[in-house]
């Protein structure tokens, strides 16, 4: 299969990539560009493991083509640099293994840039697409809600 090379916009930086038109997103953020904080899990879009941002809404990785990322703004886990809701998963321990996490907090960021107000069945809705096996939600709904009530974390 022939390869050809895009530039990829990924965490605010132009990347130029060799890529198949075939080659998922997950694929290569993980295994061209270094940037393994987006996990393979299903591979086929049901956890959310690998879920980033584009143009600001979550987009599960192993589902879109890196062909289709080209002209869009993707972020990873790595590009968000200490967000609230990071904070927040710290503080009230919102993770156990850590590896739904990423997804999880690129999910979280991108329901509170989409809905700063969002009400407890938005909140529901949204983390309806990622799956965790080690913790109830509570603690991921808990620290949704801390930021959104500004306080990046603590009840």
């Amino acid at each position: 299969m022939a390869s050809r090379t895009i530039t990829l916009n990924i965490n605010g930086e132009e990347r130029n990539v060799m890529v198949r038109n075939a080659d998922t997103l997950l694929y290569t953020l993980r295994g061209k560009l270094g940037l393994s904080g987006s996990k393979p899990g299903c591979l086929n879009g049901d956890c959310g493991a690998c879920t980033v941002n584009v143009d600001g809404w979550p987009m599960k990785s192993c589902l879109m083509l890196a062909v289709e990322a080209e002209g869009k703004k993707v972020m990873t886990i790595e590009g968000l640099r200490n967000a609230p809701i990071q904070q927040a998963f710290v503080k009230e321990f919102a993770f156990q293994c850590g590896y739904c996490t990423p997804g999880f907090i690129m999910n979280c960021h991108a329901l509170l840039e989409q809905h700063p107000n969002a009400d407890d069945k938005t909140i529901k809705e949204w983390l309806e697409s990622n799956i965790c096996r080690c913790t109830s939600y509570i603690e991921i709904e808990k620290a949704v809600k801390s930021v959104l009530r500004g306080h990046s974390g603590g009840s």
